[in-house]
């Protein structure tokens, strides 16, 4: 195995993933959803920049071809995993989350079982665009996390009738409340609107993929 500068990015990306569900488990929020979020988009600017390293300085390998999808399913997967789990269950980010995730099973399933004919999945650019939607999805839903938690934190121990009067401007927001509720529903709906472009993108790679494997899925091969 040949370890260059890319392929320790790469690995060091793989060794994040879980780092991104630890975080839940060792701080309370919004701590965890900042290191996380600190976390995971450190993590997603290391699957650019290794694969431009290893383009430009020749480095491409082998492990490299092999870690790099390898690291990015599980990035995402993580990631949607804990997203989903602290979130209110919301049927518009479960749904477009299970297509995600189920295109990753699949499509893994289908290189397995074509061996040593898999190469002829290789990663297409609709699908780079595809995983480039998915870490900016997670990453801003990550965000709306943060945003989630100091504007409960600031509203602690006040009535419904004191923040309702402080968002209307009848009250001075000495606590910033308005730029904290607009900041959650902001990312909240531009996560949702990404991680939706990014279900579309994955089906239709998936699909892509799926009808480049159809030669060898024949019984009469």
């Amino acid at each position: 195995m040949t370890w260059t500068v890319p392929n320790i990015l790469t690995l060091l990306r793989l060794m994040a993933a879980p780092g991104v569900a630890v975080m839940f488990l060792y701080f309370t929020r919004p701590y965890a959803d900042w290191f996380a979020l600190l976390l995971f988009v450190s993590a997603a600017i290391t699957d650019w920049f290794d694969g431009y390293l290893a383009r430009s300085w020749k480095q491409e390998t082998r492990l490299g071809a092999m870690l790099d999808p390898i690291a990015d399913k599980a990035m995402v997967v993580i990631a949607l995993m804990v997203i989903v789990g602290f979130s209110p269950m919301s049927p518009w980010l479960v749904l477009p989350a299970t297509v995600i995730l189920f295109r990753e099973v699949f499509v893994s399933g289908l290189r397995e079982f074509l061996g040593d004919t898999a190469g002829l999945l290789k990663v297409t650019k609709l699908a780079k665009w595809k995983t480039t939607a998915q870490m900016v999805a997670i990453a801003t839903l990550f965000a709306q996390g943060v945003f989630e938690h100091y504007f409960g934190m600031s509203t602690f121990g006040m009535d419904l009738a004191m923040v309702d009067a402080i968002l209307a401007g009848e009250e001075e927001d000495v606590l910033g409340l308005g730029w904290k509720l607009a900041g959650m529903h902001y990312t909240w709906y531009a996560g949702l609107w990404l991680l939706w472009l990014a279900a579309i993108l994955t089906l239709i790679s998936g699909a892509d993929y799926l009808l480049k494997a159809r030669p060898y899925l024949k019984d009469d091969r």
